[in-house]
């Protein structure tokens, strides 16, 4: 490949190229909504003179050099912003690949009277392309893991919300599955809530837990542990019958943890605990 060739169309044609570029991905887009002519624009520039940079100092078929790494970079920061604001994968990837149209046209202009060299320059600047394109769906792909794990742990923390039933009295209600992950979440929410309301007494509530097997019991006598090291004393409620049945099935013990049926029952034991009571006032009338 005539990569001194290529330098020169660069930046001779520069202006021409980015125009029809950026012209070219607001057309083919499917968000022309969600983008800001004035960023694609400064996004489009700074990726092709850190890419005519490139091809200046050199090029390889693995696109090795430092000067590679900065435009390998600038794609990978493009990518995982995109990834960011929910554009797709093919989305992302036209960024690099609606670059060759303009490019080639650019060749195909110079190399007018070289048929030979114009092959040449096609195949070395498409296959550079397609391997920029594969940067930037990698870099999506990560970005888009790195989301789906920050909302997963937004939704464990959603999930697992500690509460201040009374003073002195916390209850962490739980709903869904309750597995290794989300115990943790769960341990560190309710020992950092009591630490910060001074709680002598925690309600676990499972309630909204659909089943109770062998883990999920040692789950729970886990963040029981973790809670009374902590000189909590914990109460779990929500022990449906089935949920009974299952518990002396499988054999688990849970040892002298006070249990009860529902959240109503819990509180009352607590305040009791608590030397609390509840007392219902006369009627006005009365």
């Amino acid at each position: 490949m005539n990569t001194q060739g290529l330098t020169a169309i660069l930046k001779n044609q520069e202006a021409s190229i980015l125009r029809s570029w950026v012209d070219s991905q607001l057309t083919q887009s499917g968000r022309r909504d969600q983008l800001d002519a004035n960023e694609i624009q400064e996004q489009s520039r700074s990726f092709l003179s850190s890419f005519s940079n490139a091809v200046r100092h050199g090029y390889d078929e693995q696109l090795a050099g430092a000067h590679w790494d900065d435009v390998r970079a600038l794609l990978t920061n493009l990518s995982k912003n995109r990834a960011i604001a929910g554009f797709s994968s093919s989305e992302t990837a036209t960024f690099v690949f609606s670059l060759k149209q303009p490019l080639f046209a650019a060749l195909r202009t110079a190399y007018a009277d070289d048929a030979k060299a114009l092959s040449e320059d096609l195949w070395g600047i498409s296959t550079m392309l397609d391997k920029l394109g594969l940067v930037t769906i990698e870099a999506y792909q990560r970005g888009r893991e790195q989301v789906i794990e920050r909302q997963q742990q937004e939704l464990l923390d959603l999930s697992t919300p500690v509460i201040k039933l009374w003073d002195g009295i916390v209850a962490v209600p739980l709903i869904g599955t309750l597995d290794s992950e989300r115990t943790q979440v769960v341990m560190e929410s309710l020992l950092e809530a009591i630490v910060v309301n001074e709680a002598a007494i925690a309600i676990i509530d499972i309630t909204g837990v659909p089943t109770v097997d062998t883990l999920v019991a040692q789950h729970l006598l886990k963040t029981v542990a973790a809670a009374r090291l902590m000189g909590t004393e914990c109460i779990i409620s929500g022990i449906r019958p089935q949920i009974a049945q299952t518990i002396v099935h499988l054999g688990v013990e849970l040892g002298d943890v006070t249990t009860k049926s529902n959240l109503a029952d819990a509180l009352k034991v607590a305040l009791k605990k608590s030397h609390l009571t509840i007392v219902k006032l006369a009627s006005a009338g009365g």
